[in-house]
C-alpha cells in the first residue's frame, strides 16, 4: 500500500482547546517525540499570533530533527494589498522553516461576509500568497478552509480556489472540514471529484464536532488523499481533531499503509499518554487503540473466551500499539478471571484460593467496593490472600485537625504514627487539604526507609457516594490514580468516613509501589 504522511497540528490546531497550554519547552519536548516517531511533518504555530510561537521556531533548529519538517502557518494576504510586504506573509518567511502552510477560502460566504471581498480577489490572495512564498525557495501547503461546506454551497468556486492554489505552486492541496459537519460519504465523494480536476497531491483535515473526523480522514485516503492532518489524542478546539493515534492506527493496521518508521507503531501508546501527561489532561480511559479500557475484559463470559483465543474479542493485538490487555475483576466475575489475573504468580492451580480471592471480590463489592478501576489494590488483596504479603509499615494511628487561620483560610494538619520494622516513625505534616496532609505525613515518615516514595505522583482523586440515601452516614468510595516515571497504577477504599476511605487508597497505593519496585529488582 502508499505511504500516508502524517501532518501533526498538536502544537497549533491543539494548543486552541479548552484548557490546554503548551509552554516553549512542551512544544519543544512534543517537536523531538513526534520526530522520533517518524511523523513526517509538525506544525509549530502562527509565528504572528504571540512571541512564545516565534520564539520556538527560533530554538526548533538547535533539535537537530532527524526526519520530521516543521512548518509555519499563517493566511493568505490581506485583500487589495500585496504579497511581498504583507504582514503575516513576512512573518510566515521570517520563521526560516522549509514549509509553510497558507490558509485561505474556499466558501462564497466567508469570501463575501467574513472578509468582504469579491470573489475574485479572493482568488488573487490565494495566488499571490503561494507563488511569492515560492518565489522565496518554500514548499508550500495550501489548507482549504470550510471546504466541504464551501463545496456544497457553491462547487464549481471552491474547486476553482483549489485549482489557483495548485497553478500557483502549491505542493500539496489540503481541503479542511472545519465546521467538522460533513458525513464520510460525502467526503469521498467530494475528494474523488477533486482528484478528477485538481492536480498535485491531496490531503485532508478534519473536525471531530460529529465524531467523524477520522472517519473522514480515512474516507478521503482510501479516495486518494496521501497526508492526513490532525493532533495527538485529537485535542483541538470545539470537539477538537482528527485523533492522530486513531488515524495512524487504522492507515497502519487495518488499511496496511506505511506510517511512522518501522517498529514505531508499538510507541502510540507512549506517545498518546506523554501529549495526555504534558498538555496536563488525564488519560481517556475508553480511547481507541490506547486507552486503558480499550483492551479490558470484565463479564465472565468475555474474560473465559480472551483466555481460550484473544482475537474472539479484540479487533487487534494490544502489544501492537503498546497497549496491554486487562481483565477486570468485580463481581461478576467468574473462576477463569481470576486465574487469569493471577498467571504472573503462578496460583491458578490451587482452586481453593481462586475461590477464596473470588468470594472476598464479592464481599468487598457488595461493601462498596469497585476493582475493575482500581488494579492495584485487586494485586495487593492476591497477594494477602495467598500469604504472599509483608506489609512495608504497621499503621498505630492517624489523625487529622482543621482549624480556621487568622485569614479565615483553613489550616489541615496530619499526624502519622507507623511500626516499620522495630522503629516507630511519627511525623506531622500540613497540607492543602486532609488527603494532600496525610500523604505529606505518610511520605516523611517513610522517606528515610524507602526513598522511592517521593517518586509517586497523585495524578488523580475521585470520590463516590456508594449508598446515597444515608444521607451524611453513606459509604464514600475514593480512587486514587497514582504515577511513577515508569507505570500509572489506581487504588480504592471505601469507608464511612472520606478520610478514612482516603487513608485506605494512599496506603495501597504506597504499598503497590513498594510491591512493584521489589519485582523488579528480583
Amino acid at each position: 500500500m502508499a505511504r500516508i504522511f502524517i501532518y501533526d497540528t498538536t502544537l497549533r490546531d491543539g494548543s486552541q482547546g479548552e484548557g490546554i497550554s503548551f509552554s516553549l519547552q512542551d512544544k519543544l519536548n512534543i517537536t523531538r517525540r513526534l520526530d522520533e516517531m517518524g511523523v513526517d511533518f509538525i506544525e509549530g504555530g502562527y509565528p504572528l499570533s504571540n512571541p512564545k510561537d516565534f520564539e520556538y521556531f527560533q530554538k526548533v533548529p538547535s533539535l537537530g530533527l532527524k526526519h520530521a519538517q516543521v512548518s509555519a502557518f499563517g493566511m493568505t494576504r490581506r485583500k487589495g494589498g500585496d504579497a511581498s510586504d504583507d504582514t503575516c506573509i513576512r512573518a510566515l518567511l521570517q520563521a526560516n522553516t522549509p514549509i509553510v502552510t497558507i490558509v485561505g477560502k474556499s466558501w462564497d460566504l466567508h469570501v463575501h461576509e467574513v472578509i468582504g471581498t469579491t470573489l475574485e480577489e479572493n482568488l488573487a490572495m490565494i495566488r499571490d500568497s503561494i507563488r511569492y512564498c515560492k518565489e522565496q525557495g518554500r514548499r508550500v501547503f495550501y489548507d482549504a478552509e470550510h471546504f466541504f461546506d464551501g463545496f456544497a454551497a457553491n462547487p464549481d468556486y471552491a474547486l476553482a480556489t483549489l485549482k489557483t492554489a495548485a497553478d500557483a505552486g502549491a505542493e500539496w492541496i489540503i481541503p479542511c472540514d472545519t465546521n467538522g459537519g460533513t458525513m464520510p460519504e460525502e467526503v469521498s465523494r467530494v475528494i474523488g471529484r477533486i482528484r478528477k480536476e485538481v492536480p498535485g497531491l491531496l490531503g485532508i483535515h478534519c473536525h471531530n464536532d460529529c465524531e467523524l473526523a477520522v472517519a473522514n480522514s480515512l474516507a478521503a485516503v482510501v479516495q486518494g488523499a496521501t497526508q492526513v492532518q490532525g493532533t495527538i489524542n485529537g485535542i483541538g478546539e470545539r470537539c477538537g481533531n482528527a485523533d492522530l493515534i486513531s488515524a495512524i492506527g487504522n492507515l497502519g493496521l487495518k488499511l496496511g499503509h506505511e506510517v511512522l518508521f518501522p517498529g514505531r507503531m508499538e510507541r502510540l501508546t507512549e506517545l498518546s499518554r506523554f501529549v495526555h501527561e504534558t498538555s496536563n489532561m488525564n488519560f481517556r480511559s475508553n480511547q481507541p487503540f490506547v486507552g486503558q479500557s480499550a483492551f479490558a475484559h470484565k463479564g465472565g463470559m468475555h474474560t473465559h473466551a480472551v483466555a481460550r483465543l484473544a482475537r474472539s474479542y479484540e479487533h487487534i493485538d494490544p502489544t501492537l500499539v503498546g497497549n496491554e490487555r486487562r481483565i477486570l475483576v468485580s463481581e461478576l466475575s467468574g473462576r477463569a478471571t481470576i486465574i487469569q489475573k493471577t498467571e504472573k504468580l503462578d496460583l491458578g492451580k490451587d482452586k481453593a484460593l481462586m475461590g477464596r480471592i473470588l468470594t472476598r471480590v464479592q464481599d468487598l463489592e457488595n461493601e462498596g467496593y469497585e476493582f475493575e478501576a482500581a488494579e492495584a489494590s485487586f494485586e495487593l488483596l492476591v497477594q494477602k490472600e495467598a500469604g504472599l504479603y509483608t506489609p512495608l509499615f504497621e499503621k498505630l494511628v492517624y489523625r487529622v485537625n482543621i482549624e480556621a487561620g487568622l485569614d479565615g483560610h483553613p489550616i489541615t494538619e496530619a499526624t502519622v504514627k507507623l511500626k516499620v520494622g522495630s522503629d516507630i516513625m511519627h511525623t506531622v505534616s500540613e497540607g492543602d487539604g486532609p488527603v494532600n496532609a496525610l500523604d505529606g505525613a505518610l511520605r516523611k515518615a517513610l522517606l528515610p526507609i524507602y526513598p522511592r516514595t517521593g517518586e509517586i505522583q497523585l495524578a488523580d482523586y475521585k470520590v463516590r457516594v456508594v449508598n446515597a440515601r444515608a444521607g451524611t452516614a453513606a459509604k464514600v468510595r475514593v480512587v486514587i490514580e497514582s504515577r511513577d516515571q515508569n507505570s500509572v497504577w489506581t487504588t480504592v477504599g471505601v469507608s464511612e468516613n472520606i478520610v478514612e476511605a482516603s487513608w485506605l487508597a494512599l496506603v495501597d497505593s504506597i504499598d503497590y509501589k513498594w510491591l512493584k519496585d521489589k519485582a523488579s529488582s528480583n
